[in-house]
């Protein structure tokens, strides 16, 4: 289990805590999910009809939208591929891919994530022609909003996994 990123001392620069917060809450996800017999992995629990497969190939998606197509301006093959294949804009995930490789997509980008934190300004904006036509947000918004967007899903998948019977807790 990857450790809460408590302060430590010296920790002061917010690219490096980003990079910690970001890693905890991808690690907490794949260990939810990890906890779940395969049925459950497509199973939905929930009114909204969401699976705890479909939201991890959301986090894959949106992460990767964010900082590669959005921040570094770089093509992305089907940015919006969590959706893709559903007609009604609900996430997707083709039958034939498997939480193994879901798993190794989330922690490529997110090394990816972790590379660009080390190497880029907070300050700096996002580059034009990829995610964004006009008025481009700055790195350290597009950390805020991923981290919100993890911190949020994280605990719905608490929720989820809790009512599939696998793990309780943080």
């Amino acid at each position: 289990m990857t450790a809460f990123p408590e302060p430590a001392p010296g920790t002061a620069d917010p690219a490096t805590l980003f990079s910690r917060y970001l890693e905890f809450y991808r690690e907490t996800v794949v260990r939810k999910v990890r906890t779940l017999p395969v049925d459950e992995l497509r199973t939905s629990r929930l009114p909204s009809g969401w699976t705890p497969i479909e939201l991890l190939a959301h986090l894959v998606h949106m992460e990767r939208r964010w900082f590669v197509w959005g921040h570094l301006g770089e093509h992305v093959d089907d940015p919006w591929g969590d959706q893709s294949g559903s007609s009604s804009g609900r996430w997707h995930v083709p039958d034939e891919l498997d939480l193994d490789t879901l798993v190794a997509q989330l922690r490529a980008v997110g090394e990816r994530t972790t590379e660009l934190l080390a190497e880029q300004s907070l300050e700096g904006q996002a580059a034009v022609g990829g995610r964004f036509e006009s008025d481009p947000p700055t790195l350290a918004w597009i950390c805020f909003h991923v981290l919100q967007e993890y911190a949020r899903h994280a605990g719905h998948l608490d929720v989820a996994v809790e009512l599939a019977g696998g793990e309780v807790g943080e």
